[in-house]
């Protein structure tokens, strides 16, 4: 079943319940009204800003934009991109591009001008439906975007003059089901990721990918109606909005909160008694600092409805989960591991009954399969023999679209090559040990090591560099810069930091360290030396003794 249909089924079944509330405790309260025919309900009094729509609203304002793309020619086999920060259209939009048939193409917000321009032309996108925060980054590649891309501009603020108004084009369009025939094989969605190199890979899902992320989520966390799900993270993850799936699936409540702040975070579930909440590490980590150092009061909260708190994208202390049960005795705790290949989180699961069990990440989940394989493809089945973790099921991408060699190092048949090596233990529960790539996990956002070597090589007072992650409790990796400078020059961490400021903020090193860079023979980098160096070659068992 395409996941369009559970759109249409909560539309007739709960039209008039919440689907989607908006809240940004950062921006004040807007005053009552009415949006062309969108009734936006808003809490009464509510100090900062806050939107709510149904679910009969939310189905009408993706048809509406489907009919709006399909009397424009934009239908099956057309890409459509994303590029919009967390917000109440995003996923009516999202959902207006599955219902024409054409490919959704969410993309990171992070992303600089040139990485937008390289993950449009590399997914073939026709159209781009983009949010005031990225008009800046647009302007520099607007006039030479290397193909015919239409942009529609969602915002309240003025239209820019190189693109067409969102709210206007939906205006005239019928907020009926277009009625467009999609099966279980259509193409649904392109996802980016990146491998070591740090060039984003297009990931092509089908929509049988996308429905049974649904089925997986609602199965590992027993998902009902009347549960409200908290979201933080950013909607063009697959982790983000895969988890949500799970209470769409059951037609819940889901609020989505702009900022991580821990009292923003316990304001929101306390107000809007959010039941279930899923966390990045460092917020987590944040809540509890908070709570420890008195900055923030429980007592001030109502969080007796907050059922199940659970964690993915990166390693998870199990120091951390210890602490976070002797303040929450109550909740349920799970962690998911995922990728974008596998259609974000589930396909390997600890489960909430396996609390025992804490820095595990679990089993294979709901319609999944597990093994893991030496270095000639040969399943092990002992425990505690490292090797390669695979997977397999309904959510197993496609390909990376445009890039057969790519997919063929990592799809072996039915079989995804996860890049991560680990172990079984006794009972069968599979612990990472560490990974096959080099890339860096920090906050749950991944890191390419040779994209920031590539830029801090252009300094003129380095002569090499390396950049590996390290043990962070908070953040789980941070990316660490091992310099080597060049013979007679001097330079001081500050001002490699200041150089650094020309880079995205996240991909900046937080460590800088002045030591030579070792290569072997062939002139790599021996990175395992350095790990084994600064301490860095057993990242979960460095967390777990955190």
């Amino acid at each position: 079943m395409p996941i369009t249909h559970i759109l249409e089924q909560n539309a007739m079944l709960y039209k008039t319940d919440v689907a989607l509330v908006e809240i940004n405790p950062e921006q004040k309260g807007v005053k009552k009204g009415t949006w062309k025919e969108y009734d936006l309900i808003e809490a009464s009094n509510c100090p900062y800003y806050r939107k709510e729509i149904t679910w009969g609203i939310f189905n009408e304002k993706a048809n509406r934009f489907a009919n709006a793309l399909l009397s424009h020619n934009i239908g099956k086999g057309k890409k459509v991109a994303i590029l919009m920060m967390n917000c109440l259209e995003w996923l009516p939009v999202y959902f207006g591009i599955l219902k024409t048939g054409a490919l959704a193409v969410p993309l990171n917000f992070r992303y600089a001008a040139e990485e937008i321009k390289y993950c449009l032309n590399l997914a073939d996108v026709d159209v781009l439906v983009f949010g005031p925060e990225f008009i800046g980054r647009l302007e520099e590649i607007v006039d030479n975007m290397g193909r015919d891309i239409s942009l529609i501009y969602c915002g309240e603020q003025p239209c820019p003059t190189f693109a067409f108004d969102y709210n206007s084009l939906v205006s005239d369009y019928s907020s009926e089901n277009p009625g467009i025939s999609l099966s279980d094989d259509d193409d649904g969605a392109i996802y980016f990721s990146s491998g070591t190199t740090g060039f984003p890979k297009a990931i092509l899902h089908k929509h049988r990918a996308l429905s049974h992320s649904a089925r997986v989520e609602q199965a590992h966390h027993n998902q009902r109606k009347e549960d409200v799900f908290l979201c933080i993270p950013p909607l063009y993850h697959t982790g983000a909005k895969m988890h949500w799936f799970g209470s769409f699936l059951m037609g819940g409540k889901t609020v989505l909160l702009k900022g991580a702040k821990p009292e923003y975070i316990l304001e929101a579930a306390s107000n809007e008694r959010c039941t279930i909440v899923w966390l990045l590490v460092p917020w987590a980590q944040d809540i509890l600092t908070a709570i420890e150092n008195g900055s923030v009061n429980l007592a001030d909260y109502q969080l007796d409805q907050w059922r199940l708190m659970h964690i993915g994208a990166q390693p998870v202390p199990q120091s951390l989960i210890r602490r976070w049960l002797e303040i929450f005795p109550h909740h349920q705790y799970d962690t998911n591991y995922g990728l974008s290949e596998s259609i974000g989180p589930g396909c390997v699961h600890l489960g909430v009954e396996n609390i025992h069990k804490v820095g595990a990440i679990g089993k294979a989940g709901f319609g999944w399969e597990t093994k893991i394989v030496d270095e000639n493809g040969e399943e092990i089945k002992e425990a505690n023999h490292v090797g390669e973790l695979c997977v397999k099921g309904p959510g197993v991408m496609v390909c990376y679209y445009h890039n057969e060699e790519a997919t063929n190092e990592v799809l072996k048949g039915d079989w995804l090559h996860t890049g991560d090596m680990a172990i079984y233990d006794e009972d069968g529960f599979i612990f990472l040990v560490d990974r096959k790539k080099d890339v860096i996990i920090s906050g749950g956002e991944n890191l390419y090591p040779v994209e920031i070597e590539n830029f801090l090589a252009a300094h003129p007072d380095i002569q090499d560099v390396a950049v590996i992650g390290l043990a962070d409790k908070r953040l789980g990796e941070i990316a660490t810069a091992i310099i080597e400078l060049k013979p007679g020059h001097t330079c001081t961490e500050e001002n490699i930091q200041t150089f650094c400021l020309k880079m995205p903020r996240y991909k900046r090193p937080r460590k800088i360290i002045f030591a030579d860079v070792p290569r072997n023979a062939t002139g790599k980098i021996e990175k395992p030396r350095l790990r084994e160096i600064y301490g860095a070659t057993k990242l979960v068992d460095a967390l777990n003794k955190g």
